[in-house]
C-alpha cells in the first residue's frame, strides 16, 4: 500500500490527471505493487525554495512496505522517477527532489485494523 506525495510550487495546470495515472502506474510498476493499491496525492502551487531558489521544483516522498528499504531499490526507483518527472513536467534533475520512506506493516492503517493483520 505505497503513498506517493508529491509537493511542487507548479500550478494545478501542470499535474492534469493523465500524469497522475502515468506517475502511479509506473510507480507501482517500479516498486512491484498493484496499481489498485497505490495511494496518490499533489500539492500544488506552494511557496518553495529550493538551494535558495523559488524556480519552479518538486519534493517526491515514496512510501512503502517491502519496496524502499534499500540502497540498491531506491537507486534503480530514483533513475526511473526522475527520468519521468523531468520529461513530463520539464524540470532539471536539480529542482527536484526524492525521499525515500521504508513503511512496516504495522505502521499503515487499512479497513479498520493495520496492515499486519491482513
Amino acid at each position: 500500500m505505497p503513498f506517493i506525495d508529491l509537493e511542487s510550487n507548479l500550478p494545478a495546470s501542470r499535474f492534469p490527471e493523465e500524469f497522475l495515472k502515468k506517475l502511479c502506474s509506473a510507480t507501482a510498476a517500479l516498486l512491484g505493487k498493484p496499481e489498485d493499491r497505490m495511494n496518490l496525492s499533489v500539492k500544488s502551487g506552494l511557496a518553495m525554495l529550493m538551494a535558495g531558489s523559488s524556480a519552479p521544483c518538486m519534493l517526491l516522498s515514496v512510501s512503502a512496505i517491502g519496496a524502499t528499504d534499500t540502497a540498491d531499490k531506491n537507486k534503480e526507483t530514483s533513475a526511473h522517477l526522475f527520468r519521468l518527472l523531468t520529461e513530463e513536467l520539464g524540470l532539471g534533475e536539480d529542482r527536484i527532489a526524492i525521499k525515500f520512506y521504508p513503511l512496516e506493516p504495522w505502521q499503515v492503517g487499512k479497513k479498520g485494523t493495520v496492515m499486519t493483520f491482513l
